[in-house]
């Protein structure tokens, strides 16, 4: 069984060393990670490949034990709806006005709970993840999105970026390799 040190990578090194492991045919493989945003997005990636993982925590890391289970339904056996993804890499709707920008934003958002076919993702970058973060004006509608079943994810970086990843009260932390893979897979793309 490989194993993969991973300790120390930024983000989305270990998803992508990860990826390399299981496209060279590794069955099975021990990923080290040494926080919890690169322990989620191995993790993430892992099983949407088809594999089973199990993590194990040793002192501050964390070893994911990746373990395929046969070979992955085809992209569209999978495909059972489209896919929208809304990108939001701002923490403003449109150009001008902040505060109108602010009241935008805020009725978008609101907006999609009521509206069918409803996105599969939210992609929030940039200034953009101040509306995943505590303090956030639409913290609630973003939470009612996900009860629906729609995915958040905001950017790990630009969380750092901003000092906010401590700070975040809906979603998901993500990384650039689930971005670009999820604006590339996107049947639709919006932005607000």
């Amino acid at each position: 069984m490989k194993e993969i040190d991973c300790r120390g990578l930024a983000c989305p090194q270990p998803v992508l060393t990860t990826k390399k492991a299981l496209e060279e045919g590794q069955e099975e493989l021990i990923v080290i990670v040494d926080n919890i945003a690169a322990r989620d997005n191995v993790e993430r990636f892992a099983k949407s490949q088809g594999a089973v993982v199990d993590i194990e925590k040793k002192d501050n890391d964390f070893y994911l034990h990746i373990q395929r289970k046969g070979t992955c339904e085809s992209p569209e056996s999978q495909k059972k709806f489209e896919k929208i993804v809304v990108y939001i890499n701002s923490n403003l709707m449109g150009v001008g006005d902040e505060a109108l920008g602010v009241i935008l934003m805020r009725s978008f958002l609101k907006t999609l709970l009521d509206l069918k076919p409803i996105p599969s993702k939210l992609i929030f970058v940039n200034s953009g993840v101040h509306l995943t973060t505590e303090g956030s004006e639409v913290i609630e509608s973003l939470k009612a999105l996900a009860d629906k079943g729609v995915e958040i994810l905001s950017c790990g970086t630009c969380l750092d970026f901003y000092g906010l990843k401590e700070k975040l009260k809906v979603g998901i932390i993500s990384n650039m390799y689930d971005i670009a893979q999820s604006l590339l897979e996107a049947d639709r793309l919006i932005r607000p």
